[in-house]
C-alpha cells in the first residue's frame, strides 16, 4: 500500500506538470481533466473505494472520445498531449500499488518533454524544470514510507539532479543533433499563426501593426544601417485583380524559385545574424539583395530568399547582404507581369496613370509621389471600407490608408503609366534593445513598399508611405507606428516608470534571445563548428561517440568516488549514536558482538547490568524504530538525548562481561 504522504506528494506534482496542459486544452477538456485529479484526492483524503472495472473502461473510451471531439485527431503534438493528459489523470483512478504510482512519475516525466514540442520558451522551460524536481521529490516520498520531512525530499531531489547536471551538460553539447525538427514531427498546421502572409489584401497588414510577437531578432556585425535602409524583404507580389495581390504561383516554372538574376553590388555588404520566429512559411526575411546564399537556401528570380523547408521552428541564420544594387536586363516575362492589371478595374487610377505614360518613368514615379505628398492623403491603421474599384475609391474618395493603400495605388498607377512595377511586403526597421545591441522586429513592423524597373537601375525600392507629411498621420498611435522605423528608441522624457518598465521588457528580451541563442539555437550546425573547434570531428562522428561515452563514465566515475569518500566520512546520524552507545559500554567490557542485533544485544547487556537495563532497552528500542520502524524525525532526538544520558561505569571488583 502506498503510504497517504506519497500519494498526496504524487497527486501534487502531478496538477504541477499537467497545469500547462490544461490551458491549452479546450475548457471543457480541461474541466474534466481537473475533476478526475480532484476525484483521486478525495479517494485519498476519505479513504473511498477506487471505482470499478467496467467503470475505468467506460471512462477510458469517453476521454478517448473527447480528445478525438476536442482535435478531430489523435495524433500530433496538441492531440498527443492532450490524449496522454487524460490518460494520466484516469491512470489515477487505478492506481494500487508502489508499481502503478512510478509508473505515473514516467508518464509525467514524459509529458514534461513533450511539453518541448509546443513551448520552448525560457518561462516554460524554468517551469517544467520545477516540475521534474516535484515529480523526483514524489518518487523519493513514495519510497520513504516513515517519511523524514518534506523539506527532505527536496533537498535530496534537488541533489540528484544537480548530480545529473553534468551529464546533462555533456549530452546537449556532444549528442549528435538532428537537422531537422525533433522526430520530423512539425508543429500542428492548423494552429493560427500570426505573420506576413503570401498574398496582401488591402487591410491584411494594418491588422499586424496591433501585434507585439516578436517575427524575428537581428544581430549586426557592425553599426545598425540606417533606418531608411532596413526594409526586410519578404514575399514579393506580382498579380492582382485590382484589391488582393499575390505572388507568382508555385506552378510555375522551378527555375523561377531556383535561379536568381546577377546584380551588381554598389557598396560593401552588410553582416549580421538573423533568429527567425517559426511562421510556417517558406520565405525568410532578409535585407535586400544576399551577398551570399546560407546552404540550402534558394534565391528565387525576384529575390526571394527561400528556404528548403516551412519555417515551423525557430532557426538562425548568418547573413550579409547589399543595401545599394543595380539590378541587370528586365526578362520579357518579368516585363509582361510587371504592367499586369485586371480589366474593368479602377478605371479613374488608370486614366491617371496613362496620362503621365510619354513621361519619363523617373518623372513618372516622381509625379506619383508628388500626388500622395501634395493631395490630402492621410496615413491611418483604421482605413474607410473600400468598394468594387478599391484603387479608386482610395486615390479619389477616402484618401485614408496604411501602407499596403499606397503600395496597391502606387504600383497600379505605374503599370497604367507602362513602368513595370511590383508590390513587395515584409518589414520596414525595428526595435533597438539597448540592453543587448540588437534589433527586435515585431509584427507591428510589418510593412509594405514597391518595386519600380528603371532603365540603368534595373529594379528600385519605393516607398511611397514615406512622402506622407507626419502632420497628416491621423492618430497618436499611427504617429508612433509612422515614426517608430526612424526613431527605434523610447523618448526619454517617458517619466521614470516608463523608462524602467522598458529596461525590464528589454532585458526580458535579451534573456530570451540568450536563450534562443545558446540553447534553442545550438542546432546541428552550430554543434558541427564547435566540434570542429575542437577537434572531435577529425575522428567522424564515431569518435564524437566515444568522447561522450569516455567523458560520461569519467563523470560517473568521479561521482561515484564521491559518493565513497562522502560515505565513509559521514556515516548516518542514528547509526553514529548507536556506535556511541555501544563504545560506551565496550569501555566497560560489554562489547557487541559482530551478528549480534540490538535487542539482543540489550538483553545480554541487561542480564549482565541489571543497573543498565532500562537505559539500554531504550536506546536500543529507538534505534530500532528508527532504522527499521515509522518513526518520525523528533524520535532522533530522543535517540540523541538517550545516548548522551547513557553512562554506564564499571563495577569495582566485577569481572568484565567481554564478548
Amino acid at each position: 500500500m502506498i503510504p497517504l504522504h506519497g500519494r498526496l506528494w504524487l497527486l501534487g506534482a502531478l496538477a504541477a506538470v499537467l497545469l500547462p496542459q490544461l490551458l491549452r486544452l479546450p475548457p471543457w477538456l480541461a474541466t474534466c481533466c481537473a475533476g478526475l485529479l480532484g476525484w483521486r484526492l478525495v479517494i485519498d483524503l476519505r479513504s473511498r473505494a477506487l471505482p470499478g472495472r467496467w467503470s475505468r473502461l467506460l471512462l477510458t473510451l469517453l476521454g478517448i472520445g473527447a480528445v478525438l471531439l476536442g482535435y478531430r485527431t489523435l495524433f500530433g503534438p496538441d492531440a498527443g498531449l492532450a490524449l496522454l493528459s487524460v490518460m494520466l489523470c484516469l491512470k489515477l483512478l487505478e492506481l494500487r500499488t508502489l508499481r502503478d504510482a512510478v509508473l505515473v512519475i514516467f508518464l509525467g516525466w514524459f509529458l514534461v518533454a513533450g511539453g518541448f514540442l509546443v513551448d520552448q520558451s525560457i518561462f516554460v522551460g524554468a517551469y517544467l524544470l520545477l516540475t521534474v524536481w516535484l515529480l523526483t521529490a514524489a518518487l523519493i516520498a513514495l519510497n520513504h514510507p516513515g517519511g523524514p520531512a518534506h523539506r527532505y525530499y527536496l533537498r535530496r531531489a534537488g541533489l540528484l539532479l544537480a548530480q545529473s547536471l553534468p551529464i546533462m551538460v555533456l549530452l546537449f553539447v556532444l549528442f549528435p543533433r538532428l537537422p531537422g525538427p525533433l522526430w520530423g514531427v512539425p508543429k500542428d498546421s492548423l494552429v493560427a499563426r500570426t505573420g506576413i502572409s503570401d498574398h496582401m489584401t488591402l487591410g491584411t497588414i494594418s491588422e499586424l501593426a496591433e501585434s507585439e510577437a516578436v517575427a524575428f531578432r537581428v544581430q549586426f556585425d557592425g553599426p545598425v544601417p540606417p533606418a531608411d535602409q532596413l526594409y526586410w524583404r519578404g514575399p514579393v507580389l506580382w498579380t492582382t485583380d485590382g484589391r488582393r495581390w499575390d505572388p507568382i504561383p508555385r506552378e510555375f516554372p522551378p527555375a523561377w524559385f531556383r535561379d536568381a538574376p546577377g546584380y551588381e553590388a554598389l557598396g560593401e555588404p552588410v553582416r549580421y545574424a538573423l533568429t527567425l520566429e517559426s511562421h510556417d512559411e517558406h520565405w525568410l526575411f532578409a535585407l535586400e539583395l544576399p551577398a551570399a546564399l546560407p546552404p540550402g537556401l534558394n534565391l528565387s528570380a525576384d529575390f526571394q530568399l527561400l528556404l528548403p523547408r516551412k519555417a515551423t521552428t525557430r532557426q538562425r541564420y548568418e547573413l550579409a547582404a547589399h543595401t545599394r544594387y543595380r539590378t541587370g536586363a528586365l526578362p520579357d516575362e518579368q516585363r509582361r507581369l510587371g504592367l499586369q492589371l485586371p480589366a474593368g478595374r479602377n478605371p479613374r487610377s488608370l486614366a491617371l496613370g496613362r496620362e503621365w505614360a510619354d513621361r519619363a518613368p523617373a518623372d513618372i514615379v516622381r509625379t506619383a509621389l508628388e500626388l500622395f505628398r501634395a493631395q490630402p492623403y492621410w496615413y491611418t491603421r483604421r482605413p474607410p471600407l473600400l468598394g468594387e474599384h478599391a484603387i479608386d475609391d482610395f486615390l479619389f474618395a477616402t484618401q485614408r490608408g496604411f501602407c499596403e493603400h499606397y503600395a496597391a495605388a502606387f504600383v497600379t498607377l505605374m503599370r497604367a503609366a507602362g513602368v513595370p512595377a511590383r508590390v513587395v511586403t515584409g518589414y520596414q526597421g525595428g526595435e533597438s534593445n539597448p540592453l543587448a545591441d540588437y534589433l527586435i522586429v515585431r509584427q507591428s513592423h510589418a510593412h509594405a513598399w514597391a518595386e519600380v524597373w528603371l532603365d540603368g537601375q534595373g529594379w528600385t525600392r519605393i516607398d511611397p508611405t514615406a512622402v506622407i507629411p507626419p502632420q497628416r498621420v491621423e492618430t497618436e498611435a499611427d504617429l508612433q507606428r509612422f515614426r517608430s522605423t526612424a526613431t527605434p528608441l523610447l523618448n526619454a522624457d517617458l517619466g521614470w516608470i516608463t523608462r524602467n518598465l522598458s529596461r525590464l521588457r528589454y532585458g526580458w528580451d535579451a534573456l530570451n534571445n540568450a536563450w534562443n541563442q545558446w540553447v534553442l539555437g545550438y542546432n546541428h550546425q552550430r554543434q558541427k563548428e564547435l566540434l570542429q573547434r575542437l577537434g572531435l570531428l577529425h575522428f567522424g562522428w564515431q569518435g564524437v561517440v566515444v568522447a561522450l561515452f569516455g567523458a560520461m563514465g569519467l563523470v560517473l566515475a568521479a561521482v561515484a568516488v564521491f559518493l565513497l569518500r562522502q560515505g565513509r566520512a559521514r556515516t548516518d546520524a542514528v547509526v553514529r549514536l548507536f556506535e556511541r552507545y555501544c563504545r560506551k559500554l565496550a569501555r566497560i567490557g560489554l562489547r557487541r558482538l559482530p551478528h549480534e542485533g540490538p535487542a539482543d544485544f540489550a538483553d545480554r547487556v541487561a542480564a549482565a547490568r541489571p543497573d543498565l537495563a532500562e537505559a539500554s532497552n531504550e536506546v536500543s528500542a529507538l534505534y530500532v524504530a528508527l532504522r527499521y520502524g515509522a518513526a518520525r524525525t523528533e524520535t532522533l532526538s530522543r535517540l540523541r538525548d538517550a545516548v548522551a544520558r547513557f553512562r554506564p561505569r564499571r563495577r569495582r571488583g566485577s569481572a568484565a562481561t567481554a564478548a
